[in-house]
């Protein structure tokens, strides 16, 4: 059984980011040794319960692909949903992912042939998609869930309870307070 200490290490993201996942600068993971991108979909690449991709999602991924590999991983039982976003973007997926569990991660860095430190897990869930990445010694991002006009929704009462678990825990440091909470 691993330790609080342990667990609270799992649950501090790499990088918070203040945006949706379009607000990820590629740069700065190019310049970490960051060479592959593992995705959520649900609120993260699109918004709940909805097909639809916002366009700056669309534009997003059109600029990262030709720097990454990129790879989609959703918890979501779903196959048509998780299908048909993959076909929008393109891109190789993975669904019923059961995160944090590691076992879809593998098999994710197997398909893109890359080591877990040269990956981050980006998605909009502390205690399924950071934790996943950060349990894989992965870097993970924190972004906020997305609405369907491209922006960051600031509806989403899970995210904001996971961002004052963080603040609790003092996991979230001076440089993350330009987030609201």
């Amino acid at each position: 059984m691993p330790s609080l200490r342990r667990v609270t290490q799992w649950l501090q993201p790499s990088c918070i980011v203040a945006g949706p996942v379009t607000a990820v600068d590629p740069q700065m993971l190019r310049a970490q040794g960051i060479r592959g991108l593992v995705l959520d979909v649900d609120r993260t690449l699109a918004p709940r319960r909805q097909l639809m991709l916002p366009e700056t999602v669309r534009r997003w991924i059109t600029r990262v692909r030709s720097q990454f590999k990129v790879h989609l991983l959703s918890n979501n039982l779903s196959r048509r949903r998780i299908v048909w976003v993959a076909k929008e973007l393109d891109l190789p997926y993975c669904l019923a992912a059961r995160k944090p569990s590691r076992g879809s991660l593998r098999q994710v860095l197997k398909t893109i042939n890359l080591p877990p430190d040269q990956v981050a897990m980006v998605g909009d869930r502390l205690f399924t998609d950071v934790l996943a990445g950060n349990r894989m010694g992965m870097m993970s991002l924190l972004v906020q869930p997305i609405d369907p006009d491209g922006r960051a929704s600031r509806q989403d009462r899970l995210y904001r309870m996971e961002l004052h678990l963080l603040k609790t825990l003092e996991l979230l440091t001076p440089t993350d307070n330009s987030i609201d909470i």
